[in-house]
């Protein structure tokens, strides 16, 4: 029974054994879902909190199961760290907007999140590309994937600083 929670958890409900793409389709849903739990559904931020928090912190422990038997320390359907990558800049948008959300900026910005996280997970930048390399555990395939997280974020908060100086 756990062993089969746990594959479900880790390829997002099997979506991670989708031949084309998995990361990215992941990402996409991850993205949609948030949207909706945000901006539809207007769920509160500590509640979305908590369950991100208890998806990455569970996250270890059924990485680590589900790899033990495998060759692959980083197999191509476990996308559960692409959840957690693509939630971080996704939470922390949402929170530095506190209750002041734009409808239309939302989505644009949703759209930059994304893009700009396929790229920093799929580039793998230093220090990502060091995690990724070097530990061959359940850390390194999640927290590659929460650093490129966090380049979106410095990424987005560049961008705003230098609109905010030269494009008023």
């Amino acid at each position: 029974m756990i062993k089969t929670f746990n594959y479900l958890f880790v390829t997002f409900f099997g979506i991670g054994t989708i031949r084309f793409a998995p990361g990215t389709i992941t990402s996409l849903i991850t993205t949609v879902l948030l949207f909706s739990l945000f901006h539809v559904l207007n769920f509160s931020n500590n509640v979305i909190l908590l369950f991100l928090i208890l998806v990455f912190l569970y996250s270890f422990y059924a990485v680590a199961e589900y790899i033990k038997e495998n060759e692959n320390k980083d197999p191509k359907e476990v996308v559960i760290d692409e959840v957690i990558g693509q939630s971080v800049p996704i939470y922390l948008f949402e929170i530095a907007h506190g209750t002041e959300k734009n409808f239309q900026e939302s989505i644009l910005f949703y759209i930059y999140i994304f893009v700009l996280f396929r790229f920093f997970d799929i580039k793998k930048p230093f220090p990502v590309n060091i995690f990724d390399k070097n530990y061959k555990n359940s850390f390194g395939v999640i927290i590659d994937d929460v650093i490129a997280g966090l380049y979106v974020v410095l990424t987005l908060i560049v961008f705003m600083i230098i609109k905010s100086r030269f494009f008023v």
